[in-house]
């Protein structure tokens, strides 16, 4: 897989007055399902935030889900097994990770899982500190 999109990637790209949508937007719109991937949980986080984002009007369930399913057309989703979720977790207490980076360690499981060759994220400083021998592949958009 060419390109793994972490979530804050598609929040921009969805949201036409967040500062970083140009970009995230151009990298997304020149995504196809044979070379991008994200999570699936990345689905689940996507409606959640677009959903509880205090705009007016506010966003929909019902027009989340229309965000959900174009990057389901241009993304392929990236599930992890129980035993993935496990190695997941084990490798993250072992690294002394707490509270929500182990959302982004199971988001970089997707990725390696993937084989991905790069990973977009705005969150560049905290994935690289979960996973530093990723480095190399991580960029902003």
């Amino acid at each position: 897989m060419k390109a793994f999109f972490d979530t804050s990637v598609l929040v921009a790209a969805f949201r036409g007055d967040h500062v970083h949508h140009d970009r995230s937007l151009r990298v997304f719109a020149a995504s196809t399902t044979k070379d991008a991937a994200c999570g699936m949980h990345t689905l689940a986080e996507l409606f959640a935030v677009l959903t509880a984002l205090p705009v007016k009007p506010p966003i929909s369930p019902e027009h989340a889900m229309l965000f959900v399913d174009e990057i389901r057309a241009r993304l392929t989703p990236i599930s992890l097994d129980a035993q993935d979720y496990y190695q997941t977790l084990r490798a993250a207490a072992d690294r002394g990770l707490s509270g929500g980076r182990i959302y982004d360690a199971l988001l970089l499981r997707c990725a390696r899982k993937c084989n991905a060759q790069t990973i977009y994220t705005w969150n560049l400083r905290h994935f690289e500190a979960i996973a530093p021998d990723l480095a190399t592949r991580m960029r902003m958009p």
